[in-house]
């Protein structure tokens, strides 16, 4: 583990690859854009936000291996379409940015994106209930509707301070081996999928889980049998392509009720 007396800066440079051809933007990141910007809006709404920090990164499909992320200095509910900045794994930007990079950011997400072909999406938070679970000893309980369904599924990777230095990510590659999701002990959570709205299923799930668990504290939470867990595990809806779309796509059409101005 590399140590440093000296703290890191958290920005990036905001300009472009040099040397290298700026690549157009096609109708595919089009799409993708709007996608990623009103997942940020959804997040938004249900209060799976920490200020101007945490990511979620999508994966722009086409040939070049190009994925999308947050501006650093924007709320998630001024995130839209045109704001989002498009890096290679190097972290980037393949065209002039307006905005700055997250350095933690992108030592994660590219780490994850970058090592496991089939990550296309990579969801990260610090709600409260999700932290407090990362801070507990034991970890996630699955004694409860939506624990069941991660029994099993769940990775742990421990603290090791702001994730700012590359040689943490094989480490937490090795942490998450073939989980797609992720408690980052002392920290929060993290979720990825072949699809957003895959990622955003295990996310909701382990969110839910996270929330039922803080809030039966006050008691003990009454063990599952081990048959039922093994068989709820195979039933989790993250499984399922067609409930993680129309889940997500409810939520969507809730803030488009909202506010659209996502989509530019």
């Amino acid at each position: 583990m590399t140590d440093t007396s000296k703290p890191k800066d958290l920005l990036m440079e905001r300009a472009p690859r040099l040397g290298e051809r700026l690549l157009p933007i096609t109708e595919a990141e089009r799409q993708a854009r709007v996608r990623l910007a009103a997942c940020y809006r959804v997040f938004d709404y249900l209060g799976w936000t920490e200020s101007i920090f945490n990511h979620i990164t999508l994966r722009v499909p086409g040939p070049e291996t190009v994925f999308l992320i947050n501006p650093f200095g924007l709320h998630y509910s001024e995130v839209t379409a045109s704001s989002l900045v498009a890096v290679d794994l190097e972290g980037r930007p393949v065209r002039p940015a307006g905005h700055p990079l997250n350095l933690a950011g992108f030592v994660i997400h590219g780490a994850i994106h970058g090592h496991i072909q089939a990550a296309h999406c990579v969801m990260h938070t610090h709600t409260t209930t999700g932290s407090a679970v990362a801070c507990l000893e034991d970890g996630l309980s699955h004694d409860s509707f939506y624990g069941a369904q991660l029994h099993g599924q769940v990775a742990y990777h421990d603290f090791e301070g702001v994730t700012v230095n590359l040689d943490e990510r094989e480490r937490l590659l090795a942490s998450i081996g073939d989980k797609r999701v992720v408690i980052l002990r002392n920290h929060g959570l993290l979720t990825w999928g072949e699809t957003l709205e895959e990622a955003f299923m295990w996310l909701w799930l382990l969110q839910r889980a996270c929330d039922v668990q803080i809030a039966a504290a006050a008691g003990r939470m009454r063990h599952l049998p081990a048959q039922v867990l093994a068989r709820t595990r195979l039933q989790a809806g993250a499984r399922q392509p067609q409930l993680c779309k129309a889940a997500f796509d409810a939520w969507v059409r809730k803030v488009d009720a909202l506010d659209a101005s996502y989509q530019d």
